[in-house]
């Protein structure tokens, strides 16, 4: 049992496109569905979905809407339940104020991405902390080509990334959504 409160964030600013430059990109549907159920079946406290622009959270808001009340509710109530933890934020910070007035306390930031960093934290290390530790961690995920360099330094901590042993690594972020929270919160199946 974990003692820890873990929260995930999918970011949309500031994210690099494939040239490199800063870029904001867009809500996609199939990450709302996807991440919300395996935060959800994995006992996330929360997973906010954090984007600057108005517009695009009232695209959020719609879809938010179909699935917790609307025919959506009714059709699939499996998904309103996932639906239940999805909270929509403007910024980092906004969802940070919103952790620690839930929780008590100001939430660690562990930043995922694909390439290795010189602060990189081993998915053992962070599961051990999130066993043993009381305190909230935010697992920070990002859309587009990665979350910045100048956030990432900003943050507690930095996973190593997801690798399969091939020589290609461009996972979906639902995908490396789904495979680092059964890292981090699976059973210990590999312990012997």
């Amino acid at each position: 049992m974990r003692k820890s409160r873990i929260y995930l964030a999918l970011l949309h600013y500031p994210m690099y496109n494939k040239r490199g430059e800063i870029i904001t990109t867009s809500i996609t549907n199939l990450d709302l569905h996807d991440i919300s159920r395996a935060a959800r079946t994995y006992g996330a406290e929360g997973f906010f979905v954090v984007h600057p622009s108005p517009k695009q959270q009232g695209l959020l808001q719609d879809i938010m809407g179909y699935w917790q009340a609307g025919y959506g509710a009714q059709y699939n109530p499996d998904r309103e339940q996932a639906f239940s933890i999805l909270k929509p934020a403007l910024d980092l910070l906004q969802v940070m104020d919103l952790i620690e007035k839930e929780s008590g306390c100001r939430p660690s930031t562990v930043a995922t991405d694909a390439k290795v960093h010189s602060r990189t934290t081993s998915y053992l290390e962070m599961k051990k902390k999130i066993q043993e530790e009381e305190q909230s961690f935010l697992l920070l995920f990002g859309t587009g080509w990665g979350i910045s360099q100048e956030l990432m330094q900003d943050c507690d901590y930095i996973l190593e990334p997801v690798q399969a042993g091939s020589d290609y690594n461009h996972l979906s972020v639902r995908s490396a959504v789904s495979i680092i929270l059964d890292r981090l919160l699976g059973e210990c199946w590999f312990e012997a």
